[in-house]
C-alpha cells in the first residue's frame, strides 16, 4: 500500500469513528434536553426544523444535472422519509423518555438483525443457523440490560424499550425497501429529499398537534437542539459518507461498532448513568452478534 493509500484509508477511518460518536450523541442531547421540561413533539420540530436547511442543501446538490423526480419517486421519497426518518426518530425520542441513553443505543444497534427478520418475512430469504445464534446472541444481550433497568425503573422501562425497539423496526422497514430507489436516485439525492420530507413532517405535526406557546422554552433546549441538528444530524451524514469513499462499506460499518461504547461512555459522564458488569455484558454481547450477523450478510 503506498503512503498515499495509507492516508487515504487512516483520514477515512477517522471520519468513521468520529461520525459514529457524534451520531451516538443525539441520545445524550435529547436526554440532557429532557431535564428543561421540554416534550418529545417540540424538542424533535426544533431538531428536524434547524437540520432541514442542511438537508434541503444535499438534496439540492445531489441532484444537479439529474432528471427531475417522477410522481412515483415523489411517492416513493415521501414513503421513506415518514417511515426512516420522520417515525423512526419520534418513536426514539419518545422512548428516550424512559431509558437510559446506554439501553437505546443498544436496541437500535440490533438494527441489522431487523433487516434479516424483515427479509426472512418479506422475500423468504433464509436466516442461516449461524445467523440465528449471532441474533440470539444480540437480543440475550440488549434483554441483560433491560432486566437491570426495569428492576430499578419500573414498568416504564417497558414502554420506552417498546418505543424504541418500534424505531429501530421503522428504520429497518426503510433500509429494506429503499434500495431499488438508491440505485435510481443515488444515495445522497434520496437521504437529503426523504430526510427533507421527514422535517417537514415534524415540523407539521407541532403545529398540528401543538399550541403555539409550547414553541416558548428554555434557552438551554434551543441550543441543544442546535447542536442536535448539526453536530449530531449533519455532520456525521457527511463524516460517514466521506469514510465511505475512502474505505467502502464494510469498514465503516465495522467501525460504527464504537458508537454503542461511545453513548455508554457519554451517558456515565454526562447523565450521571451507571455503568455496571450488566451493561458492560449486554454491550459486549450485541456488538458480538451484529459483527457476527454482518460478516455472514457480507460473505
Amino acid at each position: 500500500m503506498t503512503t498515499l493509500a495509507r492516508r487515504a484509508q487512516l483520514t477515512g477511518l477517522a471520519m468513521a469513528v468520529v461520525g459514529s460518536i457524534a451520531f451516538s450523541g443525539k441520545a445524550i442531547i435529547v436526554k440532557l434536553a429532557y431535564r428543561y421540561g421540554v416534550d418529545a413533539v417540540t424538542l424533535i420540530m426544533y431538531r428536524m426544523l434547524f437540520a432541514l436547511p442542511f438537508f434541503l442543501a444535499m438534496a439540492w446538490w445531489a441532484s444537479r444535472g439529474k432528471a427531475p423526480l417522477t410522481r412515483k419517486d415523489w411517492l416513493g421519497v415521501m414513503g421513506l422519509g415518514f417511515c426512516g426518518y420522520y417515525l423512526a426518530s419520534f418513536l426514539d425520542f419518545l422512548g428516550l423518555q424512559y431509558i437510559t441513553a446506554s439501553l437505546e443505543r443498544l436496541i437500535l444497534y440490533l438494527n441489522p438483525t431487523i433487516v434479516l427478520i424483515l427479509g426472512a418475512l418479506l422475500f423468504k430469504k433464509k436466516i442461516t443457523r449461524t445467523q440465528a445464534i449471532a441474533m440470539a446472541l444480540s437480543y440475550g444481550g440488549v434483554l441483560l440490560v433491560f432486566g437491570h433497568e426495569v428492576s430499578f425503573e419500573g414498568k416504564n422501562v417497558l414502554l420506552g424499550t417498546s418505543l424504541v425497539f418500534a424505531s429501530a423496526v421503522s428504520y429497518a422497514i426503510y433500509l429494506v425497501y429503499s434500495g431499488e430507489m438508491v440505485k435510481r436516485l443515488g444515495s445522497l439525492r434520496l437521504v437529503g429529499l426523504a430526510t427533507s420530507v421527514a422535517c417537514l413532517f415534524c415540523i407539521a405535526q407541532f403545529a398540528l398537534l401543538m399550541p403555539m406557546s409550547a414553541a416558548m422554552v428554555a434557552p438551554e433546549v434551543i441550543w441543544l437542539s442546535i447542536l442536535n441538528a448539526t453536530l449530531c444530524t449533519a455532520v456525521p451524514v457527511v463524516l460517514v459518507m466521506m469514510a465511505i469513499e475512502r474505505i467502502g462499506a464494510s469498514l465503516a460499518a465495522q467501525t460504527g461498532m464504537i458508537g454503542p461504547m461511545s453513548t455508554i461512555g457519554m451517558g456515565v459522564i454526562f447523565l450521571g448513568e451507571s455503568l455496571n458488569l450488566w451493561i458492560i455484558g449486554g454491550t459486549v454481547l450485541v456488538l458480538l452478534g451484529v459483527y457476527w450477523v454482518s460478516r455472514s450478510k457480507a460473505s
